[in-house]
């Protein structure tokens, strides 16, 4: 279903999406907050701006597809898939509970509105290739949207999928790199530099936006345009901030995979209520 882009409502789900993953988290204990918080904008700006979806009709064949490829950044889909109405908010108290739909990893058969079980760094844009190709062959209008991470991006299958929806031409495909510059071992430089994330999207073929990841009219521009690709995959490389949002959180690579406490939580709640 399409719908009109409305840049605040944009800004404040993206808001709305940062206080339900930190709140999910500390409930469960564990999950993966930086790389969610630094996604936060990214995937509001889909859900509520570009993508075009019907929450009453998840299976709906007409309906654009997200791959979550860092499927570790699971909390932040679930926000927005709460938050768009697939099923009730409830269920984000129950992240990573025994019997709970909502796992530390998405499943497509338990979760309204997932249409992939990621988890497996590097797989998720070879999945997207394959559902583009299936789509465009029953000559469908639908776009599919992959997010990866940039530490994923030094698994191979990633340049292989690359080099593959090149070669076919996949221009119902547009990627995502959240580049937030850390891992869960430290910086992405340090562990396996990927180098020039661009240039190397570039040289496989891909016509490559860059931007600002926090910037919503910027982001939702570079989606519009990134859509808009004829004979030739898409990529749009977004400029991120590890844990954006929560002052203690951002730009710290201890925070890939780790529950904030309960004073660590209130901080967190505190700062990002003011934002709203």
């Amino acid at each position: 279903m399409e719908r009109a882009v409305d840049i605040d409502t944009i800004r404040t789900m993206a808001r709305h999406m940062r206080l339900d993953i930190v709140d999910m988290i500390s409930k469960a204990g564990s999950g993966h907050p930086g790389g969610s918080l630094s996604s936060a904008d990214i995937v509001a700006a889909l859900y509520f701006g570009v993508m075009n979806h019907d929450p009453q009709r998840p299976q709906w064949p007409e309906r654009d597809r997200f791959v979550l490829s860092k499927g570790h950044a699971a909390p932040l889909l679930y926000s927005a898939l709460a938050n768009a109405g697939y099923f009730d908010r409830d269920h984000l108290n129950t992240l990573r509970q025994l019997g709970s739909i909502l796992q530390g990893h998405p499943d497509s058969k338990k979760v309204p509105g997932v249409e992939v079980s990621t988890g497996s760094l590097g797989q998720g844009l070879s999945i997207a290739n394959g559902i583009a190709l299936g789509l465009r062959a029953a000559g469908s209008a639908s776009t599919v949207y992959c997010l990866m991470g940039d530490g994923e991006l030094q698994e191979g299958q990633v340049w292989e999928a690359a080099m593959s929806a090149a070669h076919y031409k996949i221009d119902n495909l547009v990627a995502i790199v959240d580049h937030n510059g850390l891992q869960i071992d430290g910086a992405c430089a340090d562990v396996m530099d990927v180098g020039d994330i661009e240039a190397k999207f570039e040289a496989f073929g891909w016509v490559v936006t860059g931007v600002d990841g926090h910037d919503i009219p910027a982001l939702v521009d570079a989606l519009a345009r990134a859509k808009s690709v004829r004979s030739a995959p898409a990529i749009v490389v977004c400029r991120t901030v590890k844990g954006k949002g929560v002052s203690f959180m951002e730009n710290d690579a201890d925070w890939h995979g780790k529950a904030p406490d309960e004073e660590q939580t209130a901080c967190a709640v505190t700062e990002l209520s003011c934002e709203l």
